[in-house]
């Protein structure tokens, strides 16, 4: 049975990894929802999610506490996501701006806040969607080492030493996963339909 990681455990592993984790938010958070939420207020939700699952963590020990921690912040702004933008009750998408003090009186900020979020045709989105779509599961179909290192690297812009840290592995045999996995992620992207060459 693998080790019973505690509370004092998490809360030292989300000091160590709060940067990097707040990176993630901001990388991920759709803009609109920082009409409702700050930047703290989802790690703090991500923070107490981590809290009730302490069997987690103390479950498969060759995964390293960041990518844990990560699943759950990731699971967190999903949920976020989720609540504040899809009930139409509640939706985050209706809220207007209103004109405060200071304001030049015209309504400009409302009509660029709402060209940007449609800047994106349907069919550029849908597009990128697919693209994004196959290669999710070419990451997916790589083994654990391989996938984590180009998770790390590509998802979160990690640096080489930063990853190897996070792996608990040398600068040099990270940079050395990291070349060898791009090469099997190159394979299995050729082996899709959408990125044979012609």
């Amino acid at each position: 049975m693998d080790a019973t990681f505690t509370a004092d455990a998490l809360a030292q592993a989300f000091i160590e990894y709060k940067e990097r984790l707040m990176a993630l938010v901001k990388k991920n958070l759709n803009p609109i929802l920082l009409k409702r939420l700050s930047y703290e207020d989802v790690l703090q939700s991500a923070y107490e999610a981590a809290a009730k699952r302490l069997d987690y963590f103390s479950s498969a020990a060759d995964v390293p506490v960041y990518f844990k921690l990560r699943t759950i912040l990731l699971q967190t702004i999903t949920d976020l996501s989720r609540r504040h933008l899809q009930s139409e009750s509640r939706d985050a998408y209706k809220e207007v701006k209103v004109r405060g003090e200071g304001d030049d009186g015209n309504q400009s900020g409302v009509v660029i806040e709402n060209l940007a979020a449609n800047v994106t045709s349907p069919v550029s989105r849908m597009d990128r969607d697919e693209r994004h779509a196959l290669l999710r599961r070419a990451v997916d179909a790589l083994a654990k080492a391989d996938r984590q290192i180009i998770i790390l690297r590509h998802f979160d812009a990690f640096e080489n030493s930063q990853c190897a840290d996070i792996l608990g592995i040398e600068p040099k045999a990270a940079s050395i996963r990291y070349v060898r996995a791009l090469e099997r992620l190159q394979k299995k992207l050729m082996e899709l339909s959408y990125f044979r060459k012609a």
